[in-house]
């Protein structure tokens, strides 16, 4: 795999950070969370005065070879034809990326569809697909590992290439989503491998499968997770990445890898990019403090994979979406903490006795 040099956050300007969070014209402490996200961002950005330039989104798509097995209520078709729909500006990522001015790329990483036939050039409110397919979805991680490892080796390639793009842009802030039907199969098993918990504990409805549907998924993933162990009885710390993960998700993976290289704020999503995220800092550790966790949504599972990694999301909005979704409605939170530490007066100059 790809070497990442990524460094801890320099924490050597804490104390000044802190002091001047502290001489803002409030009472200590009294915005709570806003003054440790100020903290984090300015810890990235080294600096006092911090700012969140040009607003990028990924959205990365990939199908999987295990939905073949009836492991979501959806069908495979689904995933091309809302990257069809989000080229349109009709998905729920469109529209938030619209309201907070976030620069949408939509990705093909490996969708099992034949987007040549879709017009693509940019006109209008019309967005084009970027083609990086690997392949036409996974294999089928039942019965063998979903991709080869050049494939991966391609897969965190083209994370690293599109954030390097957005930096090109004067990206400073990273928010990463994904669109592939069935991917919180191999994200359970992250969650499961990674954490040693119980995998009847890490799987969810995903969709909306019913209670039949969560069984018939259980079965299948467990029976895919012992052949994995059987078959794969020396692991490297990709082996289960490459065994079971998604085009899209190995990307994701690639791109916070390289965004905390190149110390951008990364923004993560719901269960399954938080799977990601999981994975990028089993590799990484340091990948971490580069991470702002958004929300926890209802997938079953998330609260206990995001203690499992000791992060504390912003927001708890009942969301199940994906697509990057509740990290971007969670910006104006980040923008909030921004402003706060570098438009809000302070006590000398507002001539405000301190009292503490």
């Amino acid at each position: 795999m790809k070497d990442f040099v990524i460094q801890p956050i320099n924490r050597s300007l804490e104390s000044a950070i802190q002091e001047k969070i502290d001489n803002l014209n409030k009472p200590k402490g009294a915005l709570g969370r806003l003054e440790e996200l100020a903290m984090q961002v300015c810890l990235i950005q080294q600096t006092l005065t911090p700012s969140l330039t040009h607003p990028c989104h990924l959205l990365l798509g990939g199908d999987h070879g295990i939905e073949r097995e009836g492991v979501s209520v959806s069908p495979r078709e689904v995933t091309w034809q809302q990257m069809i729909n989000f080229t349109h500006g009709g998905g729920g990522v469109n529209m938030f990326c619209r309201q907070h001015g976030f620069k949408l790329r939509i990705v093909d990483v490996g969708v099992d569809y034949d987007f040549s036939g879709e017009w693509r050039e940019e006109s209008g409110e019309r967005i084009p697909i970027i083609d990086k397919k690997i392949a036409y979805g996974t294999k089928n991680f039942l019965y063998e590992p979903a991709m080869s490892e050049a494939e991966f080796e391609q897969a965190i390639q083209v994370g690293c290439e599109l954030v390097d793009e957005c930096i090109a842009e004067g990206c400073r802030i990273l928010c990463i989503g994904e669109m592939g039907i069935a991917n919180t199969s191999p994200s359970s098993i992250w969650m499961s491998l990674f954490g040693n918990i119980p995998l009847a504990d890490c799987i969810g409805a995903g969709a909306g499968l019913d209670k039949p549907g969560i069984q018939h998924k259980f079965e299948v993933l467990s029976k895919a997770l012992t052949h994995y162990q059987t078959s794969e009885p020396q692991p490297t710390p990709i082996t289960p990445l490459r065994y079971f993960g998604g085009f899209e998700m190995i990307a994701a993976i690639g791109a916070m890898l390289r965004a905390a290289e190149q110390h951008l704020i990364v923004l993560i999503d719901g269960f399954i990019m938080t799977a990601c995220a999981a994975a990028a800092i089993q590799l990484y550790p340091n990948a971490k403090d580069y991470m702002i966790f958004t929300h926890c949504g209802d997938e079953s599972g998330h609260k206990r994979m995001l203690d499992m990694i000791g992060a504390n999301p912003l927001l708890h909005l009942g969301l199940r979406l994906g697509e990057g979704t509740g990290a971007l409605c969670t910006y104006p939170l980040i923008d909030s903490a921004v402003r706060m530490i570098n438009e809000m007066n302070n006590f000398d100059n507002a001539r405000i006795t301190k009292y503490f």
